[in-house]
């Protein structure tokens, strides 16, 4: 852990705990994605995996219908709602806010660029870096306005990928599957890159980094987006006044379980389920452009339970963790690397998903209770801290004292 500066203990106003607890919980939903993804080259059913049991397959399923696009928006929506906090600490310190945000985007999209070549080729801190840039250059700008950005990046975004998904409708069934049958004959080569030593484990990432790269940039309009919507909540201050927004909250919840579960399950059926394999295209489209929906029924449905005695209990379990969410995330693909690479045991395309989810819901108990120890005594996690002090240019305090656990998120 870092240690304490030697200047005089930074002043902070409390975190706000649903932050920290929406944090905790999108962990879980980027482990068991991400997990899958590094386990084996199968990408969640994008291609048939010929040695997959049905338990698998129904794993598989689960995680592509209810996890898979909606947990990267959420992590990304609260990226804006806490630029806003940013914005508004950099005010309280006479700081100039500009500086701060460019710094920090540089922090992120180093340890993106070291996490993608290192450790796992799907990394999205790049892209927040990136596209954190945009929210420098309209950090002024009204709640309404950046809502009306958010509405039409979506609604274009998603009027093309939906045209391109129906388009692909064309291909016949035997197209597709040759389709396939390409992609999988580089498999072998990816197996053995990953089961390799540490220099071919690197390798096997920078060679996937082209189409990594491509999937960012059609997926990052829908990241900018939920920054947007993130910045409209931000700026009303709307997780300072639950009471007032309680009824907003329930039609929100069950709106977007309505429109985003039944393409969650679209999705599903079309890529790990019974659907032909010319369908999977247009599945995954339609499982991009109903995530939100289903993302912001988590976001509305966490925000009502936390408000309740027992929710209280299962914010103060996740908070912890979404403290220190930027440390979290890297490790989950450290030891995921340490497990399925020649980093490590090399178990590349050797375990089946159920196991693999199942270890992951280990992995996160343990952070929640490795991440309550820690925040017990530092401010930051590592990661945390490194980054924070790149934005400031200074080194911040790591502990606090016991009367301040509750630190401004």
């Amino acid at each position: 852990m870092p240690v304490a500066a030697a200047h005089t203990r930074e002043v902070r106003p409390p975190r706000i705990p649903q932050l920290d607890a929406l944090r905790g919980f999108a962990l879980a939903g980027i482990l068991l994605v991400n997990a899958l993804m590094m386990a084996n080259p199968y990408g969640l059913g994008a291609v048939d995996d010929p040695d997959a049991s049905t338990l698998d397959s129904t794993v598989e399923g689960f995680i592509q219908a209810f996890v898979v696009g909606k947990f990267y928006l959420l992590f990304s929506f609260l990226f804006g709602y806490s630029f806003t906090l940013q914005l508004a600490s950099a005010e309280r310190d006479g700081a100039r806010p500009v500086p701060r945000q460019l710094r920090r985007s540089l922090g992120l999209f180093v340890l993106g660029a070291l996490h993608a070549v290192l450790l796992y080729v799907g990394d999205i801190l790049m892209t927040y870096a990136v596209l954190s840039l945009v929210l420098i250059a309209a950090r002024n700008c009204s709640p309404g306005a950046a809502w009306r950005a958010a509405r039409i990046v979506y609604g274009c975004l998603s009027a093309l990928l939906l045209l391109g998904g129906l388009l692909s409708l064309v291909e016949s069934e035997a197209e597709a599957a040759d389709a396939e049958t390409e992609l999988a004959a580089g498999f072998p080569a990816l197996v053995a890159g990953y089961r390799g030593d540490a220099a071919s484990v690197v390798r096997a990432n920078i060679g996937q980094l082209p189409d990594a790269l491509l999937a960012t940039v059609l997926m990052g309009g829908f990241v900018l987006a939920a920054f947007l919507v993130g910045v409209h909540c931000g700026k009303r201050r709307l997780l300072g006044d639950m009471e007032a927004h309680r009824a907003r909250l329930r039609r929100i919840a069950l709106l977007g379980a309505a429109t985003g579960l039944p393409g969650g399950v679209f999705m599903a059926l079309a890529v790990s389920g019974p659907l032909g394999r010319r369908w999977s295209l247009f599945g995954q489209l339609v499982g991009v452009v109903t995530a939100p929906a289903l993302t912001a029924a988590y976001v509305c449905g966490m925000l009502l339970l936390m408000d309740t005695s027992r929710g209280a209990r299962v914010a103060a379990l996740l908070g912890p963790a979404g403290r220190m969410a930027l440390t979290n995330y890297l490790s989950q693909s450290l030891i995921g690397a340490l497990v399925f690479t020649g980093y490590g045991l090399a178990l590349y395309d050797r375990l089946g998903p159920a196991v693999v989810v199942l270890g992951a819901l280990v992995l996160y108990a343990a952070q929640l209770a490795l991440s309550a120890r820690l925040m017990a005594r530092f401010r930051y996690g590592p990661v945390e801290w490194l980054l924070r002090a790149v934005t400031l240019a200074r080194l911040p305090h790591s502990r606090h004292a016991r009367s301040s656990a509750t630190m401004r998120g």
